[in-house]
């Protein structure tokens, strides 16, 4: 069973999920939070799978949820995904960043959002459908605060090619497909180097790939 949490300042909203995610025979809603600071202290309590988390809410807004729930050793496996309601959110990379695994439009179509629950759950990256690598690619580039650049040293060569692959969005078959190994190697190879990075999933992986210069915004089309 996927244990969310949702966190959203509009009650309406979080019942409209609520009702959403309930239906489904493999997720169950663990519990709700108003605000950031209720956030974390009911993911501190429930340890959830996933967090559905708005970006905006008044005082502990949703990226300093997320910066605490990132930063908690016992959540290491929670996964957030960011809620916004529009796509060019400045907030966006700043999320991914700080330890979301992804985010979603406010307005995704219900199917596109229990897809999303079950990807992240299972440790996959997820962007919304309508967001191109060109856009992630720009708030990495336009990103003026200071980061820890992760040590690439410790890579393979192809894993440092792997990381970037997947810094240009690739999912594992189409690694495999343009390497030519099978999928079961590129996960492999995806899983080592998520372990040496210190990578919370596949989305920081592809944050890592952007800081470090392994992809430039104009290397994707």
């Amino acid at each position: 069973m996927i244990r969310v949490v949702l966190a959203d300042d509009q009650a309406l909203v979080r019942a409209g999920f609520r009702a959403l995610i309930d239906n489904e025979p493999d997720i169950s809603v663990v519990g709700e939070a108003s605000d950031g600071a209720e956030a974390f202290e009911v993911v501190r309590q429930t340890v959830p799978d996933v967090v559905l988390m708005d970006i905006r809410m008044p005082g502990t807004d949703g990226l300093e949820a997320t910066r605490l729930i990132a930063n908690e050793s016992a959540l290491k496996d929670v996964h957030v995904v960011i809620l916004t309601t529009f796509e060019l959110d400045d907030y966006v990379f700043a999320a991914l960043r700080t330890g979301a695994s992804g985010f979603l439009v406010k307005d995704t179509e219900p199917v596109d959002l229990i897809r999303g629950v079950r990807a992240v759950a299972s440790g996959d990256a997820l962007l919304s459908p309508s967001v191109t690598r060109r856009l992630i690619a720009e708030f990495a580039s336009r990103s003026k605060d200071p980061v820890n650049l992760p040590d690439l040293t410790m890579l393979t060569d192809r894993e440092r090619e792997i990381v970037a692959l997947v810094g240009t969005g690739l999912n594992n078959d189409e690694i495999a497909e343009q390497l030519f190994v099978s999928p079961a190697t590129a996960k492999t190879h995806v899983s080592r180097a998520m372990i040496k990075l210190g990578a919370r999933d596949r989305a920081q992986l592809v944050v890592f790939a952007y800081e470090a210069g392994l992809v430039r915004p104009g290397w994707l089309g």
